[in-house]
């Protein structure tokens, strides 16, 4: 089986503070064939590429709002909790991942900070920032998605749209360079995006949560890609 970092963040339990990974990714992942082994935050971002050089490929899961200062912008008022260290490690991993062509899954905050960590920015609150008819913040709601056809994306769901779950208040406002939307809500909110050029990793990023509704087709896209990598330096 291949084997996948995936990020975690941190969680107060009983006033003790726990490295935290929600098991529906790591259920996700057992069932496409991945073993998911948590990154902690508190790693040290000097250490991302020994973390990562082990493993196949690497999971960027929710969690946190991203810094709004990692990508020049002053904090809204609306901004929710941030933490510094979790975006450090992670922005590193994006590095390596990238250095080391191996395989990237990234969902909900995982979209935001692989677009941040490529350099574009993030609404930081899209009811204030950008009001429309979908409520991204639905915990309980579902809207389409129309899938760009020819892409990643396309082939690795097989379809052209898609209904998906929506819990965020942040997103993708301005797209990195290198990376290319691959589907939108009906309101025109980018929900996807993977790199615009040959020659980079697979990559598949998405704004919503397919582990929650036991989406196969996104994990058995990573899987597949797994196995195809090159080979992990043991």
């Amino acid at each position: 089986m291949s084997v996948a970092l995936v990020t975690a963040t941190l969680r107060t339990d009983g006033g003790r503070e726990r490295v935290a990974l929600n098991t529906a990714y790591a259920r996700a992942l057992l069932r496409a064939g991945v073993i998911p082994l948590a990154a902690a935050p508190l790693l040290d971002p000097g250490h991302a590429a020994e973390a990562l050089r082990p493993l196949d490929g690497l999971v960027l899961t929710g969690g946190e709002d991203v810094a709004p200062a990692r990508y020049g912008a002053a904090p809204h008022p609306a901004l929710g909790e941030v933490d510094a260290a979790r975006d450090a490690i992670e922005l590193a991993l994006i590095r390596e991942a990238r250095a080391q062509a191996k395989p990237i899954l990234a969902i909900c905050r995982g979209i935001q900070i692989l677009n941040v960590a490529l350099g574009g920015t993030l609404y930081q609150d899209l009811p204030s920032e950008r009001p429309g008819p979908v409520d991204h913040r639905d915990e309980r709601g579902r809207h389409a998605l129309r899938v760009a056809p020819d892409t990643l994306l396309a082939e690795t769901v097989g379809a052209a749209a898609l209904i998906v779950n929506s819990r965020h208040h942040q997103a993708i406002r301005d797209l990195a360079p290198s990376l290319v939307a691959t589907a939108w809500a009906d309101d025109g909110l980018i929900e996807a995006a993977e790199f615009a050029t040959p020659g980079e990793p697979w990559m598949l990023a998405v704004q919503w949560h397919p582990e929650d509704l036991t989406e196969a087709a996104l994990f058995a896209g990573f899987a597949r890609a797994l196995a195809r990598a090159p080979a992990a330096a043991r």
